[in-house]
């Protein structure tokens, strides 16, 4: 696994930087093809934030974490990635059992099917609570901006009357934007 570690408003220390490729050195013996880790540290006032972003194969996990203190930042996020692993091999668990001949499927090693299966499940299955449906306008990103304003949501689809394609406007957690568009 190719680890690298940045720090944002702040210098990442040889004890910081041990520490964060030790608790993440746990995570890859859950899962095999880790082919890149990347650790941002960052300090924004009293906030310090830890985000981390493994890259396996297909699949991308991501998960950020902020306390007063660093360490535990860390430990959250690791935490986090962990829970997000063990859904992950679930999901393929599940699809095993019913048929599947893949044991090693996403990456999961074959000694971690036994320990998973052990292990209480923590949360139930996401499930689909709401369907909402609504036309889709073109609207250029400006428009969409307000638009989202206006109703007061995190989040807005809208047809791109530049490109017309559908795109997703989000607000980020710094109160920027961003804009996710199809690949064509």
């Amino acid at each position: 696994m190719q680890l690298s570690i940045t720090g944002r408003n702040l210098n990442v220390t040889g004890a910081l930087r041990t520490y964060a490729a030790e608790k993440l050195g746990k995570v890859e013996k859950f899962l095999d093809g880790i082919t890149a880790a990347h650790v941002i540290l960052s300090v924004e006032k009293y906030r310090q934030i830890a985000e981390v972003t493994l890259h396996v194969r297909d699949l991308t996990i991501r998960a950020e974490e902020s306390t007063p203190d660093l360490y535990s930042s860390i430990n959250l996020v690791v935490d986090k990635i962990e829970r997000q692993i063990r859904r992950h091999k679930e999901r393929i668990i599940r699809h095993w059992t019913r048929g599947g001949e893949r044991a090693t499927a996403g990456g999961l090693r074959r000694g971690a099917v036994a320990a998973l299966v052990e292990e209480p499940e923590e949360e139930s299955a996401p499930r689909v609570v709401k369907v909402k449906r609504f036309a889709i306008k073109p609207a250029t990103v400006d428009e969409a901006i307000l638009q989202m304003n206006l109703l007061g949501h995190s989040f807005f689809v809208f047809q791109n009357a530049v490109s017309d394609q559908v795109n997703v406007l989000y607000r980020r957690h710094d109160g920027q934007y961003g804009l996710i568009e199809p690949e064509v």
